[in-house]
């Protein structure tokens, strides 16, 4: 269970959990943690694949355009990658340095009465760093990551046997709400990525869009900065009004498919 929360949910508010993503979400992309980690996957193209450094990062964009990730791109195309030791160069080399504690943060999440858990494409590694590095140790309490989406791609005997599962998958947000055991209609999803809010609100769930001051259509929320949570989205801790301003009038019908394959930034 949650050791940061010691407070009883309220049981007025509209949600039961809240969903986190982690990177660009919890921490704020300026401090360039995305901008080296696309040097570190070039890097890799180059150092452990054999493509040329001028290709490097054109073939990078294309893989993620194509198959969500690098890593899922160069499997999918024959190339025999174990998924530990390309997280263990892609991110660490990461200058995780640049994350600070962030007090304010910890105390909202502290205040935050319902179950918090991460959701992240990245690996446990990753994630358990990035949240020492924020102070936020014990504050969530399960953390849904790429081996838990991908469990049995240790065991394939081809690159191409088990398809790489990410965000924004419906594969993925299946077994995401599977694995929290969580009502979709009851919980709340953040995340800084447009592709994979459109994802969640496909399968049921409130979405917030963070890191932007636009309100996108596929999100019911926006959140410059996730510190602003309590003051956007109060019914978090209290029940909200029908005629809240954050939230996108409109049903999951209304959704594209094609605003879930838009490209946005790139992942591992």
């Amino acid at each position: 269970m949650d050791s940061c929360n010691s407070s009883l949910r309220a049981s007025s508010s509209p949600f039961d959990c809240l969903v986190f993503d982690l990177d660009d979400t919890l921490y704020s992309s300026s401090i360039g943690l995305g901008e080296a980690l696309k040097k570190n996957i070039d890097d890799f193209l180059v150092e452990k694949c054999g493509f040329l450094e001028s290709k490097a990062s054109s073939l990078r964009v294309e893989l993620f355009k194509k198959y969500g990730s690098s890593l899922a791109g160069l499997r999918a195309l024959g190339y025999d990658i174990d998924a530990d030791d390309y997280h263990n160069f892609v991110h660490g080399r990461l200058p995780y340095d640049r994350i600070k504690p962030d007090h304010q943060l910890r105390n909202l999440i502290r205040s935050i009465p319902q179950r918090k858990i991460i959701f992240t494409n990245s690996d446990r590694n990753h994630a358990l760093t990035c949240l020492d590095r924020l102070g936020l140790n014990g504050c969530f309490e399960q953390i849904i990551c790429f081996e838990m989406m991908n469990p049995k791609l240790p065991e394939s005997t081809r690159p191409d046997e088990f398809p790489v599962v990410l965000k924004p998958s419906m594969e993925a947000m299946r077994i995401a709400i599977e694995a929290a055991e969580v009502d979709p209609r009851r919980t709340l999803f953040l995340d800084d990525n447009v592709r994979n809010i459109a994802a969640g609100r496909a399968v049921g769930l409130r979405t917030v869009l963070v890191g932007k001051t636009v309100k996108s259509k596929e999100a019911d929320y926006v959140l410059e900065n996730v510190q602003n949570l309590a003051q956007s989205i109060s019914e978090v801790w209290v029940g909200g009004s029908e005629g809240s301003n954050q939230r996108v009038n409109g049903t999951r019908s209304d959704i594209e498919v094609d605003s879930i394959r838009t490209t946005t930034a790139v992942v591992a």
